[in-house]
């Protein structure tokens, strides 16, 4: 009995692990070097052409899930596809910003006098599921561009982040938003941690 506890804690340990280093960062031109003693960093975030879970295109993944869940309750779907979009200003920039600047060291956000400029587009979000008995946790893959705010043109560094997770403790994540806003956090530290370690 004992060792079939000890085995199962060991499981979980290792499955905790395995998520706490899911997401994967590389620079994949130019570096973040410039970015040595900034105190702070624009922040603008883009959505444009990004793929929802099976789905190609946003578009199509709001569509469906907008008809499915109207079909269930009248109007329930109309209000879900306005927190989807809406979940963005609300939850997920500030997320990525708050823990991006706790890890960094650099304040992340709205910040137009700042000298770069930190585009996060999201390619892929996988919104994950809640049903109770059975969950799966969102994610989300960026691509990230720093440039001069003065010269947009300039690219510093390109950054890819693959696979940041929207997990919570206790797995109460039943609502679509708070699954996501996770990923953004999640997303959020590993690249502030990330500037930390190589600046």
């Amino acid at each position: 009995m004992k060792k079939t506890v000890f085995g199962m804690m060991m499981v979980a340990v290792a499955a905790i692990s395995t998520d706490a280093n899911a997401q994967r960062i590389r620079v994949e031109s130019g570096s973040i070097g410039v970015l040595a003693g900034e105190k702070e960093i624009n922040t603008e975030f883009v959505y444009e052409g990004m793929s929802v879970g099976k789905f190609k295109t946003e578009a199509e993944y709001v569509a469906k899930k907008t008809a499915d869940y109207n079909k269930k309750e009248p109007g329930r779907g109309d209000n879900w596809a306005k927190s989807w979009v809406a979940d963005r200003e609300a939850r997920f920039h500030p997320k990525f910003n708050e823990l991006f600047a706790s890890e960094s060291g650099i304040a992340s956000g709205n910040a137009p006098s700042a000298k770069y400029t930190m585009i996060v587009k999201t390619i892929s979000t996988e919104p994950g599921f809640n049903v109770g008995i059975s969950r799966g946790n969102a994610n989300i893959y960026l691509d990230i561009v720093i440039v001069e705010t003065a010269n947009r043109s300039k690219e510093v560094a390109k950054i890819k982040l693959e696979k940041a997770l929207g997990r919570t403790f206790g797995g109460f994540d039943f609502d679509t938003g708070m699954r996501i806003g996770e990923a953004y956090a999640d997303a959020g530290k590993a690249l502030g941690a990330y500037f930390r370690k190589n600046l």
